[in-house]
């Protein structure tokens, strides 16, 4: 990453990543844009058990949606569970357990899910993994690779076919401000060269989602897909995964459901599908996806690549 980048990321994070700036924000903010009641509507959202992920459970239960809670620790998720529902009155929260580092298991719960439910609106692909040193899964893969890319993939493409039987069908993906600061590169994508920085493996995770969503929407244009940048948020993985920017930034870091605020507008609100599928969010607007003159924009081929490259993975992985 250049000393340009970093800069740029860092000065355009202190005035627009903050929790100071999202107050600037919502100023503009259309209130009567998430005045709605999506009873009868589903949502997916993966690692809903804490931060971004339970407060978007939260926000879209209280307006009656059904919710479908993907988590990889049962404990946790049924606590968050019973969360939501003693604080919305809403029971139709449902928990599902899947670790999406686990590739195969993926394709599996996918598969399953289409089996017994007859529609899914929404699908909110939250979760996600920093590494602190490489490792990988049972398949041979590198883990947080598996969880923050091919993971969605798989779980994104195998659930198309029931969100396309739905009405008013979307994709949003968490992505991070952090991908900002990266260029697209699919000849490493399991980290196999040079040395492992999981911040950086993470950041451009992120950039391959906006590249996935992009594609997804140009090849699936009867979804809307989104992906958008939650901001600096204070939750357990920030704490956990970058100690230190969490210690010197937590005074000005969001709450999870600030963070949250554009997921649940992306998710639920009909001013969102007015705009083109298939772009990236800040604050409840689309936003670029590059920094000036940061040269991070990537070309069409590259972007083809990792499309056939998740492509053949996921085809590697599914049982007939």
């Amino acid at each position: 990453m250049s000393l340009y980048r970093n800069s740029a990321w860092f000065l355009k994070g202190v005035t627009e990543f903050t929790r100071n700036a999202f107050l600037s924000a919502s100023k503009r903010f259309v209130e009567k844009d998430l005045e709605v009641s999506v009873a009868g509507r589903s949502f997916m959202i993966t690692g809903a058990n804490s931060g971004i992920g339970k407060a978007t459970a939260m926000a879209i239960a209280k307006r009656g949606g059904t919710i479908h809670m993907v988590c990889r620790n049962k404990d946790k998720a049924e606590e968050a569970r019973a969360d939501i529902v003693k604080e919305t009155g809403n029971k139709e929260v449902y928990v599902h357990i899947l670790d999406l580092s686990e590739t195969k298991k993926v394709w599996e719960f996918a598969e399953g899910f289409k089996r017994k439910y007859k529609s899914l609106n929404v699908l909110i692909n939250n979760a996600g993994a920093i590494m602190s040193q490489r490792d990988l899964n049972a398949e041979g893969l590198e883990k947080s690779f598996a969880t923050n890319v091919l993971g969605v993939y798989i779980l994104t493409k195998s659930l198309i076919p029931l969100l396309e039987k739905s009405v008013d069908p979307r994709v949003i993906t968490v992505s991070s401000g952090g991908m900002l600061v990266q260029k697209l590169r699919t000849g490493n994508l399991q980290s196999e060269r040079g040395r492992y920085d999981g911040t950086m493996v993470y950041a451009q995770h992120k950039r391959q989602q906006v590249v996935m969503t992009e594609q997804l929407a140009k090849t699936h244009t009867n979804i809307h897909f989104s992906v958008m940048h939650p901001g600096w948020v204070d939750t357990p993985a920030v704490a956990n995964a970058m100690p230190d920017f969490h210690q010197s930034m937590k005074d000005s870091l969001r709450t999870p459901e600030q963070g949250a605020d554009t997921v649940v507008w992306l998710s639920v609100s009909e001013a969102a599908v007015k705009n083109p599928s298939g772009r990236f969010y800040q604050d409840r607007k689309m936003v670029s996806t590059h920094l000036p003159l940061a040269w991070t924009h990537s070309s069409p081929l590259e972007e083809q690549k990792l499309m056939s490259v998740l492509e053949d993975l996921a085809k590697t992985f599914q049982s007939h």
